[in-house]
């Protein structure tokens, strides 16, 4: 099923990647604004094109990729390869070490209904149009989103691990993770790389929003081409593929931060009451811990005190969105429909675009930013597991906007992908 491709990629050129750890940068939906303006100081690092700043940023961002490619601080490698990124983390409480495992390729930016590549989770628009604006301009794909192919018998693996022992690239992020870099040119490699995946769907883990801008692009490039065969550059895009099956793979929480509300505590305490059992808590810095592996089972700070929310279950059968019950079994489905909703009065489709709403992984922050005023009230919720993940994908259904925090994040600057035509391998066959 998912047509996948190696690539030629773009990198920093040998005089400026012996500094690979000041060019490198979050990609543009975690990005803080203080990390912005450090990275900004550094005239190469990758966040000019990533995230470009000015009054035109898309346009300043094409300028800046042809002076760069002119004067070689960019290069495109000779081979085409698939290029193999691993990710050495450790989450707190533990001494594990985690490495989660995986490739950078070009895949088909498939629609869709036709079922190829499933999505779990709704957009933002305006993230969307900001995405496919800097793809129309700079052609380059700056950062690769994150899917998840499933293969129980591992068979890409042994050819990845070889690989790995020559990186390219190896350094610490942002994150505090060990990112490293390495590449395979071997034909017969990667032709089973593309014969692995032939067979397989694709469940898009994270970036969404980068995805859809490349496939509105392709869209858009296709009705504009009345020769269009398929195969040309612009019906692709750039994908970092890491098996579902892997222990190392890891879904974090993502909690939800409301600046303000119209109506009193107590009435909004009041409204929580027949959907929830509510009951007070005196420490906030352990709400995550007083929800954890409990079913729809939340915690609230408001303006400074401490609940568990449980919901009631004899009122789960409520939920009239015509969901799957993959979908409305999930925490968020919960949150979204009986606080958002019920409670605050705001319809489904009105809160993908709801002012004062912010999505913030760090549960500390979450309570930093009501104790400081910034916020009112701070949801925090439980981790979506990869089960729940396979299941609201293959249902057909999407979770709602930012469900999930697949960690970690794959980095930026590593290295780019063009689909300017002359740039591109546009065929299989010409890959081997």
């Amino acid at each position: 099923m998912a047509e996948i491709l190696p690539l030629k990629a773009w990198r920093y050129s040998e005089l400026l990647d012996n500094n690979i750890d000041e060019l490198t940068s979050p990609l543009f939906d975690v990005v803080s604004a203080k990390q912005r303006e450090a990275l900004y100081r550094n005239n190469f690092n990758s966040i000019h094109l990533s995230v470009p700043r000015g009054d035109s940023p898309a346009e300043e961002a094409a300028i800046l990729l042809q002076e760069w490619k002119a004067n070689g601080v960019l290069a495109q490698d000779p081979l085409p390869g698939i290029y193999v990124y691993y990710q050495y983390f450790r989450l707190p409480g533990s001494d594990k070490e985690y490495c989660r495992k995986g490739f950078i390729c070009n895949i088909k930016a498939y629609d869709w209904h036709e079922r190829v590549l499933l999505r779990h989770e709704n957009t933002i628009p305006s993230a969307v149009n900001d995405r496919i604006e800097l793809l129309e301009r700079t052609e380059l794909n700056t950062s690769p989103t994150h899917g998840l192919y499933t293969d129980s018998a591992f068979i890409l693996e042994p050819f990845m691990d070889e690989s790995i022992k020559s990186p390219l690239y190896e350094t610490e992020d942002y994150q505090g993770v060990r990112d490293v870099l390495a590449v395979i040119h071997d034909h017969a490699v990667i032709e089973l790389f593309l014969k692995t995946l032939e067979d397989k769907q694709v469940l898009l883990a994270d970036g969404h929003h980068r995805y859809e801008g490349s496939l509105e692009y392709r869209k858009k490039m296709t009705a504009l081409n009345p020769e269009h065969t398929g195969y040309e550059a612009y019906n692709y895009h750039l994908m970092y593929l890491t098996n579902s099956e892997h222990d190392d793979l890891r879904i974090l929480p993502t909690h939800r931060v409301l600046q303000h509300m119209d109506i009193s505590d107590e009435e909004f305490l009041n409204k929580l009451e027949p959907y929830f059992v509510i009951t007070p808590k005196e420490d906030p810095f352990e709400l995550n811990e007083v929800i954890l592996g409990k079913k729809w089972a939340f915690g609230l700070y408001l303006s400074g005190n401490a609940y568990k929310l449980r919901l009631k279950p004899e009122v789960h059968d409520q939920i009239y969105w015509k969901f799957p019950e993959e979908v409305k079994d999930l925490d968020l489905t919960v949150m979204h429909y009986f606080v958002f909703e019920q409670v605050l009065g705001i319809q489904r489709e009105a809160q993908r675009n709801m002012a004062g709403l912010t999505y913030e992984r760090n549960f500390t922050a979450c309570i930093r930013k009501v104790d400081t005023g910034e916020a009112r009230l701070a949801l925090i919720t439980n981790e979506v597991s990869m089960e729940q993940v396979k299941r609201v994908c293959y249902s057909g259904a999407i979770m709602p906007q930012k469900s999930t925090f697949f960690y970690p994040k794959v980095i930026c600057g590593f290295l780019f992908s063009s689909i300017k035509e002359d740039e591109f391998i546009t065929a299989p066959a010409a890959c081997l």
